[in-house]
């Protein structure tokens, strides 16, 4: 279980694919203290495990799936990585529960600065849209955000400057994908819903 709340930027340092076995490497340093092998860490919003510590990098095994549904697939040498470690039950909760369970992706049709603030708009892909509702939560490359402006399968989030300096998303641009968590409350209602 995590916040939402980012605590750095990692560095990827690389990707290394097999057919049998895809190892994310990624450079820290915040999250660092404390970390053991088999601790969850979520990378852009997605919940990964440590499998491997030496100096100041991380390594985390990826499985096919999580390519898939997940920018992690798409990541190089020197791309920022948003991290975050789990939850711990004294720490405040800042931003919103967040799973680090991914539910798929979102196109990038406007990232700009407006005013003082930024400005990001996303596609879903069909049938997504139907989790997305003005004001509430999401979370996007595992960052707590607030959903405003939603228009069929497109949505915006304002994002203040101390956001954009602090993850990942000032490496971002229009056509890249962003990772995508839809609130929990809304997966579970739906589900009691149908069920009926």
């Amino acid at each position: 279980m995590f916040t939402g709340i980012v605590e750095e930027t990692g560095i990827v340092q690389d990707l290394q694919e097999t057919q049998q076995l895809c190892k994310l490497v990624v450079e820290a340093n915040t999250i660092l203290p404390g970390i053991k092998l088999g601790n969850s860490i979520a990378n852009n919003g997605c919940c990964l495990t440590v499998t491997s510590l030496q100096d100041r990098r991380i390594t985390f095994d990826l499985l096919q799936e999580t390519l898939r549904a997940t920018n992690l697939g798409s990541v190089q040498k020197g791309s920022l990585i948003n991290l975050e470690r789990s939850l711990q039950v004294s720490d405040r909760i800042g931003g919103h529960f967040v799973t680090g369970h991914v539910d798929g992706t979102a196109l990038i049709t406007r990232w700009e600065k407006e005013g003082s603030d930024y400005v990001l708009e996303v596609e879903v892909s069909e049938g997504l849209e139907r989790y997305v509702v003005p004001k509430g939560c999401i979370a996007m490359d595992g960052i707590s955000l607030t959903v405003g402006k939603v228009c069929k399968n497109r949505f915006n989030v304002w994002i203040i400057p101390h956001t954009y300096e602090v993850t990942a998303l000032k490496d971002r641009k229009s056509g890249d994908r962003v990772n995508l968590e839809f609130d929990l409350l809304a997966k579970y209602t739906e589900k009691l819903l149908n069920n009926r």
